[in-house]
């Protein structure tokens, strides 16, 4: 395993591969502490998997884009590493399963090879920058956003500000004020607009900020109805400074933004944020998008032949897997993917496809299906001929039968019921049953394997959710039945209401109750009308039957997929990270990240440098209150809690206030002057440290 250290170019790359083969040594040595190597693997796109000695590596593809070379080289490391098979996720990165620890580092050095990574797939991270796979080609944008999501995933990429936040960040950018990237369901989401300023067009965004999902769904409030496209970068920084500093950190079901805005406001949340402003290395930021646009070509290849005629498979395709793009002459091909899996095979055989025939990209969609883009219209025929050769041809893209679910019980360690299986099921019945469905694309079903809302169910028209139910001594697997959420436009959208809870078995006759109903009396109405007009309690009763456990068979009893009784068995989830404890720990933390600060005062990232020093004080003073077993919630409690129980006692002598030394980060332009000053403060705080800790334990 020592071929990767010379072969990869990038230094940061080479240093982050080497401190993750470093770490697992130490690990496996008992040297260093589970939960802190938990938190470091987390960042690096390793992720522990229900099924114990093994770990899910999860791809970061920002936007969903990736080209035939990436997509060969993600085949290859899944072929080499793992089991063949590749998941697209609702955060369109690609997720591999059944991968050996050890192996992780080489397996990090294969995709780098084709600049493709793990860094910060999981954990309290800026997690993946998703986008509108429609962007660039959507006919109702006001500009390409492609090059605005791509400078904000380089920008936050091992930034100092984002590595170990309380919770993971979420961003997304939609192509149009259709929003189909769902902004007002993330941390920060951004739909694009156009300002007239004087007969002058200036680009810029309408900004959503604390929205999100789980147990406990939040709309998100706009942040501003528009901001420039140069001002976009220093505002997100600044808005993850005051996350960093003011989350919670003790309570990781509150530790989200949303919690955090909805208890200060958006109002005193944004004062905070213009607070921030004058620390930021950049007030603002220019994101060359000419450039990009210009770079932008459209494909001319020779045609093909056509092996034979194309039936009525074609026909039936073609209504609802083709998308007319803005480029005159082209169209985008939406294919269907079942689950969101998919293998090896087909995807080489795509990759040779869209390097060939198309513009030598594809983009993965939020729904967990892919998007080939730059299709010259009379090449649609052969596309559907070579799709169908490898089993991609489904027709139903973005339709009511094109089911997203996550992995659920299959994988994860927070599944409580099986959403694959059920997803299976439900597709079955809406082809067989109600093949009528299968164009209609205003209907939306999502499922998710438990609260945390990965397959996004809370947002969806129908919406199911893996639960358990207590049928007298013994546990059955269940689905709770949401309906009535569904995406707006411009930053509107509305969340599910909870109407019941069925035995999963259930879970097919319950779809059918509600098409049947609908079909039946909403006349002219929209499901989202419909449901409005009857209400909660009206499809609660209808559904009352299916929910009674009084009737349940020996068949509820087994979950879909498999052939034993349910047992619910729920590990420790990863989503977010954990919080470390350990005094010890944190002070060895504080002085990694002292060491991080010095590493760029030398390079001349004065910004960067004094956040690395500003998190060593930060850890340090953590450390010495969690010796006195008094617990912190935030790093302002924290700050706060040092003065009040070190500082003001005498025990630490700083001549002024920890408060006072520490934010001095926000009152100070990031100057080379003041980065040696405050690494120089944060230095001497830390020996200080050392020496009352060392007084009062002793060796």
């Amino acid at each position: 395993m020592q071929s990767f250290r010379t072969e990869i170019e990038n230094p940061l790359v080479e240093k982050d591969i080497l401190e993750l083969e470093r770490k697992i040594a130490l690990f496996k040595e008992g040297k260093i502490d589970e939960e802190k190597f938990r938190s470091l693997r987390l960042a690096r796109g390793v992720y522990g998997q229900r099924q114990p000695g093994v770990q899910m590596i999860r791809i970061k593809l920002p936007y969903g884009r990736v080209t035939g070379p990436q997509l060969r080289r993600i085949s290859k490391v899944s072929e080499d590493y793992s089991t063949g098979r590749l998941h697209i996720t609702t955060r369109q990165d690609i997720q591999i399963h059944y991968v050996s620890l050890d192996r992780t580092p080489e397996l990090w050095a294969e995709l780098e090879r084709d600049d493709v990574t793990l860094r910060e797939a999981c954990g309290n991270t800026v997690r993946n920058v998703t986008a509108s796979e429609l962007a660039g080609i959507d006919p109702n944008e006001p500009f390409d956003v492609t090059p605005y999501a791509d400078a904000t995933f380089k920008y936050f990429l091992r930034n100092p500000v984002c590595q170990e936040m309380g919770r993971k960040f979420k961003m997304a950018f939609s192509s149009s004020d259709e929003d189909t990237g769902l902004s007002y369901l993330h941390d920060l989401g951004f739909i694009p607009k156009i300002k007239n300023i004087e007969g002058s067009s200036l680009r810029g965004f309408k900004v959503l900020l604390g929205g999100g999902l789980g147990s406990q769904p939040r709309h998100a409030d706009v942040a501003t109805e528009f901001i420039s496209d140069d001002e976009l970068i220093p505002f997100i920084e600044a808005v993850l400074r005051v996350f960093d500093r003011h989350g919670e950190r003790a309570r990781r079901n509150k530790a989200r933004m949303k919690f955090l805005v909805k208890e200060l406001g958006i109002d005193a949340f944004l004062e905070l944020v213009e607070q921030e402003k004058k620390a930021l290395p950049y007030q603002t930021y220019s994101i060359n998008s000419e450039d990009y646009e210009a770079s932008q070509s459209l494909p001319n290849p020779e045609s093909p032949t056509l092996d034979e005629e194309l039936g009525l498979d074609f026909e039936l395709w073609k209504q609802t897997n083709i998308l007319t793009q803005k480029q005159e002459g082209y169209v985008a091909i939406g294919v269907r993917v079942p689950l969101g899996d998919f293998y090896i095979s087909q995807a080489r055989a795509l990759a040779d496809l869209v390097e060939k025939y198309a513009n030598n990209e594809v983009r993965f969609t939020i729904r967990q299906n892919f998007l080939i883009r730059d299709v010259r219209e009379d090449l649609v025929p052969y596309f559907f001929q070579e799709l169908k050769k490898i089993g991609l041809a489904e027709r139903g893209y973005n339709s009511l039968g094109d089911i997203t679910a996550c992995p659920g019980t299959d994988t994860c360690n927070l599944g409580i019921a099986s959403s694959t299986g059920i997803a299976k099921q439900l597709e079955k019945v809406i082809f067989e049953d109600y093949p009528q469905y299968v164009n209609n694309q205003d209907l939306v079903i999502k499922i998710s394997g438990c609260m945390n809302a990965c397959g996004q169910h809370n947002m969806a028209h129908i919406g199911f959710q893996g639960m358990s139910m207590k049928v007298g001594q013994t546990v059955i697997p269940a689905l709770q039945i949401l309906l009535g959420g569904g995406n707006q436009g411009n930053g509107q959208g509305r969340f599910a209401d909870k109407v019941t809870k069925v035995p999963s078995k259930r879970g097919p006759e319950a779809l059918r109750l509600i098409l049947d109903d609908f079909q039946s009396n909403s006349e002219s109405l929209e499901f989202l009308e419909y449901y409005d007009l009857k209400g909660q309690r009206y499809f609660y009763d209808l559904l009352r039957e299916l929910a009674d456990p009084n009737n349940v068979t020996e068949a509820d009893r087994v979950d879909w997929g498999r052939n034993e009784n349910y047992e619910r068995a729920v590990g420790i989830g990863e989503c977010a990270g954990v919080v470390i404890d350990l005094v010890t720990t944190l002070l060895l933390e504080a002085k990694e990240k002292l060491d991080l600060g010095d590493e760029a005062l030398a390079d001349g990232r004065w910004s960067d440098s004094i956040y690395h020093h500003y998190a060593g004080l930060i850890n340090g003073a953590k450390a010495l209150l969690l010796s006195e077993d008094i617990s912190t919630n935030s790093y302002a409690s924290i700050v706060h809690l040092f003065d009040e129980h070190f500082v003001q006692s005498g025990r630490v002598n700083l001549n002024s206030t920890f408060a006072d030394t520490v934010y001095q980060i926000r009152e100070n332009e990031p100057t080379e002057e003041f980065a040696r000053a405050y690494a120089a403060t944060s230095q001497e705080f830390y020996e200080t440290l050392k020496s009352l800790r060392k007084e009062e334990v002793p060796a």
